[in-house]
């Protein structure tokens, strides 16, 4: 059954995309903006390696755990109030974090930013799924959304640099207050509030029960990424899971669930939504290993490092802008599977050749994920329906926290497997200095600088070696993952129109 033709979106519409561009790019921002300040503010508060992880972490844990509590609050009780409170939220939780005079001051201001943070990332997405009807205007539109992220983790660390130049390090928090004001004033004017007529009360037991299942996942994989002791992070992974089994039974109960297990049942949904998860695994492991390949291979500051992404960031915001112009004529799954086939080739050249072949392998990567990022969230919001877009929004955002997590994780256990394997020890190393050496690249690097020059410069020579054999493994793995990828959508959205065609009605089971 194909729907009837849908409003256009005007000035207004589009006005109201740029304000909502704006936070988004905060968010992403504020995911990396802290990695220059670490140093200062450890020195300023006294901060234990420990606390330091936790100021880190926690923003990305509490967004994580809260995004499907968000996704579902926004459909009851309104996007754009929920969007608004959030801003509101957002900036006193900088305030905050600027002038915290304690470690655990700043790690709580850090959870409440995560939290405010949650409440507008399914927000803005789903606003753009109620603003744009049409689905040529929906697309672009998504695209547009998904570069405002892309920039801001890319321009964060470059912007943490920059205030650090000439202020304190509580300035970076500063950045989300005026942003955030802009918001909260031009919002009510140029945003649409949309809310589910028929939503009913929220289950605080699913709301608790969806964050005992996200957290522990979520800190588990990121530990067992760091190296932790295998032990503890498997138990908080395992209980993880037995927390989700209990909120999937708890959903099924209900009359009004947190999270509408119906929108699984849809193909177009969570083809989409499995796509995503296995592109984001695949991308973060690729930038995972490449960040490391050029600061300790290359021998790159961590700036010059930097400047590596910019040429990948604007093949981004180009693949963004481009993929959706292409959908409209040909169909979507055609369009993600060509991506990903390009960037399988670019990631088999790297596993055959060398990470130093040329830059056009490495853009050749993020122009071949992009489309499917773009695409599939475009997919996602409009396959549910117009009541639960938030939700729909939630489990799009859900699925990338995790595919990132998931990404370091897996693939960094197999590189790190491959890399102790290969790794060639010197002689003349005690068993204490072996096993650094064996543990990771970073560990042998250090060693061998406190090292007599021979026995230093073998172990660099071994290290390196083994390092890019786990690399080549692991580029290897993800190009025959993408391809993976590109038969799924084939298969399974194959016959999703067209975007500048007749729009399909949305595949709610209901």
């Amino acid at each position: 059954m194909l729907t009837e033709p849908r409003a256009r979106a005007g000035a207004r519409e589009w006005a109201g995309l740029a304000v909502l561009a704006l936070p988004t790019i905060l968010l992403a921002i504020d995911l990396t903006v802290l990695y220059m300040a670490l140093p200062r503010l450890a020195a300023d508060l006294g901060a234990t390696n420990t606390e330091l992880l936790w100021i880190s972490d926690i923003y990305g844990f509490v967004i994580a755990g809260a995004l499907i509590t968000m996704g579902t609050l926004g459909d009851r009780v309104g996007r754009r109030r929920l969007l608004l409170i959030g801003a509101a939220a957002f900036a006193g939780a900088s305030a905050l974090a600027a002038y915290a005079t304690s470690p655990e001051m700043l790690i709580a201001a850090r959870a409440l930013l995560g939290l405010a943070g949650a409440t507008l990332t399914p927000s803005t997405l789903s606003l753009i799924g109620n603003m744009f009807a049409d689905p040529k205007q929906r697309s672009l539109a998504v695209g547009v959304w998904l570069t405002s992220f892309s920039v801001g983790g890319v321009i964060g660390p470059a912007v943490g640099g920059a205030m650090l130049e000439r202020f304190w390090w509580g300035s970076v928090f500063l950045l989300g207050i005026p942003v955030m004001a802009l918001l909260l004033v031009t919002g009510p004017f140029l945003l649409p509030e949309h809310r589910d007529p028929k939503a009913g009360r929220l289950d605080l037991t699913s709301a608790l029960l969806s964050l005992a299942a996200i957290l522990p996942i979520v800190y588990g994989v990121k530990q067992i990424a760091k190296g932790e002791a295998a032990a503890v992070p498997l138990l908080t992974v395992a209980a993880g899971f037995a927390m989700g089994v209990l909120f999937v039974r708890r959903q099924r109960s209900l009359a009004s669930p947190l999270l509408d297990l119906r929108l699984f049942a849809g193909h177009r949904f969570t083809g989409a939504l499995v796509s995503m998860l296995l592109g984001m695994i695949t991308l973060n492991a690729f930038t995972f290993y490449f960040t490391q390949y050029l600061q300790l291979i290359e021998g790159l500051s961590p700036f010059a490092a930097g400047l590596w992404f910019v040429p990948m960031a604007v093949a981004t915001i180009a693949a963004a802008m481009v993929a959706p112009l292409i959908a409209r004529r040909l169909r979507p799954a055609g369009v993600i599977a060509a991506g990903l086939v390009v960037a399988a080739t670019g990631f088999a050249m790297l596993a055959l050749l060398d990470a130093g072949s040329g830059l056009a392998l490495l853009i050749a990567g993020a122009v071949g994920i992009n489309p499917l990022l773009v695409l599939s969230t475009d997919l996602i919001i409009s396959s549910a329906p117009p009541d639960r877009t938030g939700s729909a929004a939630a489990m799009q955002e859900t699925s990338g926290e995790f595919g990132a997590a998931l990404g370091v994780a897996v693939f960094g256990t197999v590189g790190t497997a491959v890399y102790t394997g290969r790794i060639v020890l010197p002689d003349g190393l005690t068993d204490t200095a072996a096993r650094t050496a064996r543990d990771s690249f970073a560990g042998a690097f250090a060693l061998a600088q406190e090292l007599p020059g021979a026995v230093g410069g073998a172990l660099v020579t071994a290290a390196r070696e083994a390092f890019m054999a786990g690399m080549n493994v692991v580029t290897g793995i993800s190009a025959a993952v993408l391809l993976g990828i590109a038969v799924l959508v084939m298969a399974v959205l194959r016959h999703v129109p067209p975007l500048g065609g007749p729009e399909r009605a949305t595949d709610d089971p209901t």
